[in-house]
């Protein structure tokens, strides 16, 4: 893998909150939680989209290459027990889940290993499959009412993960 912005945090059981930036409508309520309970957050984007740079020394924008699923893969890779994933995109959070990760729709919905088993068995109809959302342009299902939701799913699975870690207050 290519340097990563947290290798100096290796080993030290911190949860990292990993969101797939390109369609991601949450941003801001990921960045309250994290910035509440002091964790890291990578922002990861094949620049297909233009998002705002935010602030401060908890949230690292990572532009990948412009190659489909470059930032799935560099999410994937990075990705280890503990850490949370904000995706819309099922097959990456399944690899998210592989590893010991958890992963979050921007509904607040937490994805689950069975969902894309049984996602797995339909055919592929491209957006439908991968997505919450049924279509290009639409940030998944995500309406009014769903930061309240992504709030309490995050924090809820942030929670979690630093009781795996052995790091919960």
């Amino acid at each position: 893998m290519r340097d990563h912005p947290r290798d100096e945090q290796r080993g030290r059981g911190v949860s990292d909150i990993y969101v797939d930036g390109d369609a991601c409508p949450v941003r801001e309520e990921v960045y309250r939680v994290a910035d509440r309970l002091g964790l890291k957050v990578f922002v990861v984007s094949n620049g297909s989209r233009r998002f705002c740079r935010r602030a401060g020394p908890n949230v690292s924008m990572i532009v990948v290459s412009e190659r489909a699923d470059a930032a799935d893969d560099w999410i994937a890779e990075a990705h280890r027990q503990g850490d949370i994933c904000v995706t819309s995109d099922i097959p990456l959070a399944s690899r998210c889940l592989a590893k010991g990760a958890r992963a979050i729709a921007p509904t607040g919905k937490h994805w689950t290993t069975e969902q894309y088993r049984q996602r797995a068995g339909r055919p592929r109809d491209g957006p439908a499959f991968t997505r919450t959302g049924r279509g290009r342009g639409r940030a998944g299902a995500f309406q009014q009412g769903r930061p309240l939701a992504v709030l309490s799913a995050l924090d809820a699975a942030v929670q979690a993960a630093l009781r795996q870690t052995g790091r919960a207050g």
